[in-house]
């Protein structure tokens, strides 16, 4: 057998420069499609609300977009540049609901080379938010449109409308008045001027008719006023108002809050647990007034902290109560907890590091920051008084010791910190950790409806006794 010569030795070992040549084409080819494809869509949502829908698109890679706005018929329109027309962002078409208070259906199609348009078509006049969010949490790139309702819903109207309905329902639960308290002048009662005037329907023949005159609604990173909390509380003795708790169940839509061993997601419990709740509430009277619950979301989906706040102070709650399941990186912290704020230092290391992760939500939930009044919004949060943290010391103490009669206590005190939702200046506010979904055993629990039922009668029992020792402010004119 002839050995080879060394030539064609060498072209057996080596490869040809042609194919070379073809090797590194096919590189260059497939690096050029993979920056003409830019992001890959990983999943699209859309979140319905009375206060706005939103519309998330989730990518691997940031997104970039240009909007425009169509006032008749009202639609926005967003062209997606970078990404072709893919069954993902198909999917948008069939995940409006028929219920969507203000998305009346969803468009898309390749609207050039590159180029997807996407159009929503709106029920209403809208203020569109379009924005886009980093990767945080679970998440990676957003691109987000929030639509905002022309004309806001306003948490005072809504909050009539609802009590108006169930007026004709069955009467309340009383409890006993609550001692005196030192007299002061009363507040100027809203609440009690719009209730008065919805109730007394349309005027009588040969009169005009006169709507009732209805603050606006503030936009939704504005800050209504209020009035600031005094040191001491008047006499509520009477029946003269309505008495409002506001329920704030944590998280919501894009915020899952933490998410349990079997899959329990936290926005999901405490939404429950906020429904039975706010049953128990509108069914009492205290002293003869009424209560009336009002949730600062009602549904499945996201609301800033700061806009939480606000809500309760547009309504002007008596109390806040935000309510949570706690989580820790290993199963076995278990117990419930009661937060109020501090104005100083945390209470505790743990304390320190939970007001951090639930002050946290607005990066996951994700909110616009380049929204007007930021700077305003955060200046109302940080006008907490003394008097307000030491309400919300009183309110915290019956509410963990109900809350200990049905389950176990992480701590056997009230802990404080800066958390930014309890930040209302004139609202005795507490947040409550009802248990650690993150222990399999407590997840359980809270999974289970005759738990979630003993968690709200606790609640209820603290509030009422709350109210029994600490009257709540007296306003001016009767409801």
């Amino acid at each position: 057998m002839n050995e080879p010569t060394l030539p064609d030795r060498h072209a057996a070992s080596q490869p040809s420069r042609r194919a070379v040549l073809r090797a590194s084409s096919l590189v260059l080819l497939l690096g050029a499609q993979q920056i003409a494809r830019g992001a890959t869509i990983v999943a699209v949502r859309v979140w319905p609300a009375p206060e706005y829908s939103r519309v998330t698109i989730e990518s691997d890679g940031a997104l970039v977009a240009k909007q425009f706005f169509v006032t008749s018929p009202p639609r926005l329109a967003v062209d997606i540049e970078g990404i072709d027309l893919s069954p993902e962002l198909r999917e948008l078409v069939a995940k409006v609901k028929p219920d969507d208070p203000n998305i009346a259906g969803i468009r898309v199609g390749q609207n050039a080379p590159g180029v997807v348009r996407l159009v929503v078509d709106l029920k209403q006049p809208a203020m569109p938010q379009v924005f886009t969010l980093p990767p945080v949490a679970a998440y990676r790139h957003r691109l987000v449109f929030d639509l905002y309702p022309a004309a806001p819903v306003d948490p005072l109207e809504a909050l009539i409308a609802e009590r108006l309905r169930d007026a004709s329902g069955p009467a309340a639960t009383p409890v006993p008045s609550p001692a005196p308290a030192t007299a002061r002048a009363a507040e100027h009662d809203p609440l009690g001027d719009l209730i008065a005037q919805r109730a007394n329907g349309p005027a009588q023949s040969g009169t005009t008719a006169q709507p009732p005159v209805v603050a606006a609604a503030p936009a939704p990173s504005a800050a209504p006023a209020a009035p600031s909390r005094p040191g001491n509380r008047p006499t509520a003795t009477e029946t003269d108002r309505i008495i409002i708790v506001a329920l704030d169940p944590g998280h919501g839509g894009e915020d899952p809050g933490a998410i349990g061993p079997s899959g329990t997601r936290e926005k999901d419990v405490v939404l429950r647990v906020a429904h039975l709740l706010r049953d128990r509430i509108n069914a009492t009277t205290v002293g003869g007034n009424p209560m009336r619950a009002y949730l600062t979301r009602d549904g499945d989906y996201f609301v800033p902290l700061g806009t939480r706040v606000q809500k309760a102070r547009r309504v002007q709650a008596d109390l806040f109560v935000s309510i949570h399941a706690d989580a820790f990186t290993t199963p076995e912290a278990r117990g419930a907890s009661v937060f109020a704020l501090s104005q100083g230092g945390a209470s505790s290391t743990a304390a320190r590091w939970l007001a951090n992760k639930e002050n946290q939500a607005d990066l996951v939930g994700g909110i616009n920051v380049q929204s007007k009044d930021q700077h305003v919004q955060r200046a109302l949060l940080d006008m907490s008084t003394t008097a307000q943290i030491n309400d919300s010391l009183k309110l915290g103490t019956v509410l963990l010791g109900e809350i200990g009669n049905v389950g176990k206590l992480h701590k056997p005190r009230v802990e404080q910190a800066g958390f930014a939702v309890l930040k209302a200046p004139d609202i005795p506010s507490v947040l409550v950790e009802t248990a650690f979904i993150s222990n399999p055993e407590e997840e359980k629990r809270l999974r289970s409806s005759a738990y979630q039922e003993q968690l709200a009668d606790a609640l209820m029992r603290g509030i009422t006794r709350y109210f029994a020792k600490n009257p709540p402010l007296a306003r001016s004119r009767s409801v």
